[in-house]
């Protein structure tokens, strides 16, 4: 995938400040993102003329401006995520312990939309706008079953299918079985294809006009034997859910 440096630059200086919650300079904004300070001058100066940051006191560095919350307040609320799904990501990370997330499809990846993180010290880490290889996990394949082959088979010529372990599905072939499998046994599933160490279980979301799946997963030490277990809790949830 092709990323427009500039575009991506602008959009990690808002993640910089999620992070720190508090103003900088552009000469600690280049030090701390290992930018060159003139072009991170120019990225400030530009984003500061459009009114996405501003100084909070004179010389005392720069913010996001309540702009950026505008926008997203009304980008979200013209298409919310039903209050359902939430409800569901929370109750499946309660029933099994595990991180439980909403998905959606973004070109050849599937973003997180939603996410109930575990509570137990060893789980998987993830957050809302998280992004996966839509072939390469249970939540993606649950979200290209709801496509039609020919959507799908369009996505294939665009993905680079990189061997992440020897249990990722490396062909448009080898995804296209491991769908055939999942609607053989009624939910997708995974073992380290991606992300080292973790394994889980996926369906994709009924009742809906958007493409959506929902993810358990956790651990192999704790979930690879209790996938089928897992996803009798998820069939069970999505039953009372339509």
């Amino acid at each position: 995938m092709t990323t427009v440096r500039q575009a991506a630059n602008a959009l990690e200086i808002l993640e910089y400040f999620a992070r720190r919650l508090k103003p900088a300079t552009p000469a600690e904004m280049a030090d701390d993102l290992g930018w060159p300070r003139s072009s991170t001058f120019k990225l400030v100066g530009t984003l500061a003329g459009m009114g996405w940051l501003y100084e909070p006191r004179t010389r005392g560095g720069y913010y996001p401006s309540p702009r950026w919350l505008v926008l997203a307040q009304a980008v979200t609320n013209a298409e919310p995520l039903p209050e359902k799904y939430q409800t569901l990501a929370r109750d499946l990370m309660e029933a099994t312990g595990e991180t439980a997330a909403i998905s959606a499809p973004a070109g050849i990846f599937a973003t997180f939309v939603d996410v109930a993180e575990s509570r137990q010290p060893v789980r998987y880490f993830a957050q809302v706008g998280d992004r996966v290889p839509i072939h390469a996990t249970s939540a993606g394949r649950a979200l290209l079953s709801l496509m039609p082959r020919a959507e799908r088979e369009k996505l294939y010529r665009k993905i680079d299918f990189v061997a992440y372990a020897p249990t990722t599905p490396a062909s448009p072939e080898a995804v296209e079985a491991r769908l055939a499998e999942a609607e053989a046994m009624g939910w997708h599933q995974s073992n380290t294809e991606y992300t080292p160490d973790l394994a889980g279980v996926a369906m994709p979301l009924p009742g809906s006009d958007r493409l959506l799946s929902v993810v358990v997963v956790g651990p192999v030490s704790r979930c690879l034997e209790r996938r089928a277990e897992m996803a009798a809790v998820v069939a069970d949830r999505l039953k009372r859910l339509t």
